[in-house]
């Protein structure tokens, strides 16, 4: 099945229409004729089936037949994740966590980051493919970059259970051993050159508990995934 996105689909029986780009992939790539039947979401919860009114390659009119609500997932994935030297890697990242089932990614700005500018408009659409390609109903929030600092005084973070990975020596329980089904969770991930003592301290007297992903060292991109998953597992 190949999901399309409508964030303005809301009832069944409303008439909506696809922007130029989204229409010319459905008419002129797809081939899809008045008449034929399309799979979307509006990346709130909902899922519709529609029919194809107006086969126009700048607008594609459609009329929404059925909604289907299905029970949201049960708990709360937030991740903070500094940015990766490599762009790919991040966005690589943002493409798996959103297939496992990532809520929420805040790109954090850390001391020992070597990448302080990301292109959000391109994360937007990566987050958007992978929610169509995993035919999920929820489109994850990107949440605008943010110096580490300013992220913990921003947020004071209530009925979350807040987590931060880090490689400094110091006593720390696995990730999997403290996690427990239906709950909100916080993660922060470091950038390669880890947190720094400072933030790792901030961190600590903010209400967040160290934690281990595991013996083996990972890459920034590689730890968020194996975060996210962990999460996912607990409450499968």
């Amino acid at each position: 099945m190949q999901l399309f996105y409508h964030p303005e689909a809301t009832n069944v029986n409303q008439k909506i229409a696809f922007d130029k780009d989204e229409s010319r992939h459905i008419v002129k790539v797809l081939r899809k004729q008045a008449g034929d039947k399309l799979q979307l979401t509006n990346g709130k919860g909902d899922f519709f089936s529609s029919e194809i009114i107006d086969a126009h390659h700048n607008k594609c009119l459609i009329s929404l037949l059925e909604k289907e609500t299905p029970q949201p997932l049960p708990y709360h994935i937030h991740l903070a994740v500094a940015p990766t030297k490599l762009n790919d890697r991040y966005e690589w990242f943002l493409e798996k966590a959103v297939e496992i089932g990532v809520h929420e990614i805040t790109p954090i700005l850390c001391e020992h980051s070597e990448r302080t500018k990301i292109k959000e408009e391109r994360y937007e659409k990566i987050i958007l493919s992978a929610m169509k390609q995993s035919l999920k109903a929820e489109l994850p929030k990107l949440n605008r970059a943010i110096s580490f600092t300013d992220f913990i005084k921003e947020n004071s973070f209530p009925k979350t259970n807040r987590f931060i990975a880090h490689c400094a020596p110091g006593e720390k329980n696995s990730l999997k051993e403290v996690l427990k089904p239906k709950e909100q969770v916080l993660i922060l991930i470091g950038p390669e050159g880890d947190f720094s003592e400072k933030e790792i301290t901030v961190a600590l007297q903010n209400g967040f508990s160290p934690i281990s992903l595991g013996t083996s060292r990972l890459r920034t991109e590689t730890a968020a995934v194996v975060a996210c998953h962990s999460v996912a597992f607990v409450n499968e």
